[in-house]
This record gives structure tokens, C-alpha cells and sequence, in this order.
């Protein structure tokens, strides 16, 4: 009798846990329903706004496409001016771009001729040894388009003895004839104030590659070297 009434009891309890947990899951369920209904909603007017912007967007690009398709009927040779403005605003990109590039090339001309400054402070007998040391049976190049220069420099190569190599350095500089002018000579006088560009750079990367020795001067510094070498080697003739 005991057990006969132990079994109806315990089905009733298992009855209503799972009358419980069955319950919780419908009440989950439409919670669930519930928020992505919400969703639903919330993206259904989320489209329907952007829908409304495109149409906004289209019809004022299309009022925007017939009110310049008015104005250049209106004043003729529009698409003209328009060209050349946005040409000169090409041209202003590229003067600036010109303009910093002068100014580097100012900065790197002042130093060098700071410099040169520098070196010509040093007492006068010291460089004038050394000139006329090195230019005796040596293969002179002088890199530059000054021609008072260039006829100082050649004299005072050839009274030291030595072999004078010019060139002009200009901008239509012939890169293969500079560059056997470079591998010939054993000293390299670079006037920085009157060559081109790319001579500047081929000469630099010429004297870094091989380690031979490059002077590289401003006109006015180059002078006075020069005349300091000429002094000596006169005296020493």
C-alpha cells in the first residue's frame, strides 16, 4: 500500500517540474520573438531612411546636373575656363614644389660655401703645399661652366706639372663622356654653383663609389684656391 501511493505522488511532482521548466521556455521564447520583432522593426525604418536619403541624394544630383548643364549654355567656353584653372592650379603645385627644391639647393650652396669658408681661414701656406703637392703629374678634372675659372684652374695644372681635364657640367651634359673624365682623373674640382643637377650628383656618386678625392666649391672660394696654389707653385719654380 505504501509504494501504491509513493508512485502517484512522485509522478506529480516530475508533472509539475516539467510543467515549470516548460513554461520558463515559452516564456524565453517569447521574449526571443518579442526583441527581434523590435529588431525587425527598428531595421525596416533604418532601410526605409537611407531609402529616402538616396532618393534625396539622386534628385539633387540631378538638379545639380540640369542647373550646370544651364550655366554653361549660359556663359560660353565654361568647360575652358574650368580646364585652364584646374591647369593652373598644376602649375602653382609645381612652382612651390620647384621653390622648396631651390631652397634646398640654397641651404646645401650655403654650406658648402661655409665650408669653404672654413678651410680657407686656415693658414695660407698649408693649402698652398698641398696644391702644389697634388697637382704635380696628377690628371685634373674641373667640373664647371665659369670661364675665368676654368683658365685659372688649367694654369695653374699645367705650371704644377700636372694634366688639366674640363667640363662643362651643363644640362646637356653627355653622362658618358663626364663619366670617363671621372675614372681618368685623379683629383676632381667641382664648381657647385655652375653645373646641372644631375653632373652635381654623377660627380658625388663618382667620388663616393671610388674614394677619390673631390673638391666641391663655390666660384668665389674656388678663385682663391686657386690662387693660392698658383702663388706656391711660382714660388717653388
Amino acid at each position: 500500500m505504501t509504494l501504491s501511493f509513493q508512485a502517484p505522488n512522485s509522478l506529480q511532482r516530475e508533472h509539475a517540474a516539467l510543467l515549470a521548466a516548460y513554461g520558463q521556455a515559452q516564456a524565453r521564447c517569447s521574449r526571443l520573438l518579442s526583441a527581434q520583432a523590435q529588431r525587425i522593426a527598428h531595421l525596416e525604418a533604418e532601410a526605409m531612411r537611407l531609402r529616402a536619403a538616396v532618393i534625396q541624394r539622386d534628385t539633387a544630383l540631378a538638379w545639380a546636373r540640369e542647373d550646370r548643364a544651364a550655366l554653361e549654355g549660359a556663359i560660353p567656353g565654361l568647360p575652358k575656363r574650368v580646364a585652364l584653372a584646374r591647369r593652373v592650379t598644376q602649375l602653382m603645385d609645381r612652382v612651390q614644389s620647384l621653390m622648396r627644391e631651390r631652397l634646398a639647393w640654397q641651404d646645401r650652396a650655403a654650406q658648402a660655401r661655409q665650408r669653404s669658408l672654413d678651410s680657407a681661414a686656415e693658414p695660407a701656406a698649408r693649402p698652398a703645399v698641398i696644391a702644389a703637392a697634388a697637382l704635380r703629374e696628377k690628371s685634373v678634372l674641373c667640373v664647371g661652366e665659369d670661364a675665368m675659372a676654368l683658365m685659372l684652374t688649367r694654369k695653374v695644372v699645367e705650371m704644377a706639372g700636372g694634366r688639366y681635364l674640363g667640363h662643362c657640367g651643363g644640362e646637356n651634359t653627355d653622362g658618358d663622356t663626364l663619366e670617363a673624365s671621372l675614372v681618368a682623373a685623379d683629383l676632381v674640382i667641382c664648381q657647385t654653383g655652375c653645373v646641372s643637377h644631375g653632373a652635381y650628383w654623377r660627380v658625388k656618386d663618382h667620388c663616393t663609389r671610388t674614394g677619390k678625392q673631390c673638391v666641391l666649391v663655390d666660384k668665389p672660394e674656388a678663385l682663391t684656391a686657386l690662387e693660392l696654389a698658383r702663388d706656391r707653385v711660382e714660388v717653388t719654380r
